[in-house]
């Protein structure tokens, strides 16, 4: 039988012999999303967003990775062993300066890339416990976040604002809003801090549940405070009525900002690529989550206590916006 050659196999010979060199495949861009726990609206935001850049940017794979946070996510940006993370903007304020969590890591270099939405700080008490303010948890049995994360930064903060000691007053417990939850649930705890966008799918849960029934305490008064004290940070908001299962009334309460950061070194044309991606691409974005619905180019683009990265800046300017 006669042999059939083909232009495949001359090649293949040829290069077996170091006659030709193959070209290399194209290199596949690997980033790595930073979220949050499963039980919080980074997580899925953060999937849904990888998905987007890994489906709408050429060659490139976006993975999302459950991390502890807001205060993970800025240390993983700036450690280089993350490309893009979700924060609020108190916590990456806090990692720019080298404060509260930061202190003994020292200042991270981050920017902010887009502002996305702001999260509501949930705190979520057992309705039979008698907690109707911040004041009264005093001597009470909280979780005030996980250990080093933002919803602890701020839940210390708070309580200092009603006049307590966060580290004396109250009974501390370090969980995540999954396992607040489960301990409110359980009757471990009596109350816990949350913050997070609307709804998240841990409170709603267990709102849902109605065991314990609750109620979420008011902080209107407190944000006040903070605002004052840390200016540029918190903003008073309201959790509209309904939101949640048994929740017939709004709650007024505090609001930060939540945006996505990336590296400060973070190259140009990188930078560059994701915006568009997300902006060329809204209407996948928006159906990702609740809270990724409210994301608009003129919104992601505000005055913030954290400098936008140069590249992102010129993305804007790109689309006719000028620096806020």
């Amino acid at each position: 039988m006669a042999m059939q050659i083909t232009r495949r196999g001359l090649i293949a010979s040829a290069a077996a012999l170091g006659l030709v060199r193959l070209a290399p495949a194209a290199a596949r861009r690997r980033l790595v999303v930073a979220t949050g726990g499963t039980g919080g609206v980074f997580y899925p935001y953060g999937g849904g967003l990888a998905k987007v850049l890994s489906e709408r940017m050429a060659d490139t794979q976006a993975t999302a990775q459950v991390t502890g946070g807001s205060v993970d996510n800025v240390m993983l940006l700036a450690s280089a062993e993350a490309d893009i993370g979700f924060s609020t903007i108190d916590s990456a304020y806090d990692g720019v300066t080298g404060a509260a969590a930061y202190q003994q890591a020292g200042p991270q270099d981050v920017k902010v890339i887009a502002r996305l939405y702001d999260s509501f700080l949930h705190v979520v008490a057992a309705k039979n416990s008698g907690i109707a303010t911040i004041a009264d948890l005093k001597g009470r049995r909280v979780s005030v976040g996980s250990a080093g994360s933002s919803t602890e930064a701020i839940a210390d903060r708070v309580l200092a604002a009603a006049g307590l000691d966060p580290m004396a007053d109250v009974g501390r417990d370090n969980l995540s809003v999954a396992e607040s939850a489960g301990a409110l649930k359980d009757g471990k705890i009596e109350a816990f801090f949350w913050i997070g966008g609307l709804p998240t799918s841990a409170v709603q849960d267990l709102a849902s549940s109605g065991q314990p029934a609750v109620d979420f305490v008011p902080t209107g008064t407190e944000a006040t405070v903070l605002q004052t004290r840390y200016p540029g940070l918190y903003t008073p908001t309201t959790l509209p009525e309904n939101t949640y299962a048994g929740q017939s009334a709004a709650v007024d309460g505090l609001g930060v900002a939540n945006v996505l950061l990336m590296a400060g070194g973070a190259e140009d044309g990188l930078v560059g690529d994701i915006l568009a991606a997300i902006f060329d691409n809204l209407d996948a974005v928006h159906a990702i989550h609740p809270e990724a619905a409210k994301l608009t180019l003129e919104g992601a683009f505000q005055k913030l206590a954290v400098a936008y990265h140069p590249a992102a800046e010129a993305f804007y300017a790109s689309r006719g916006l000028t620096a806020p």
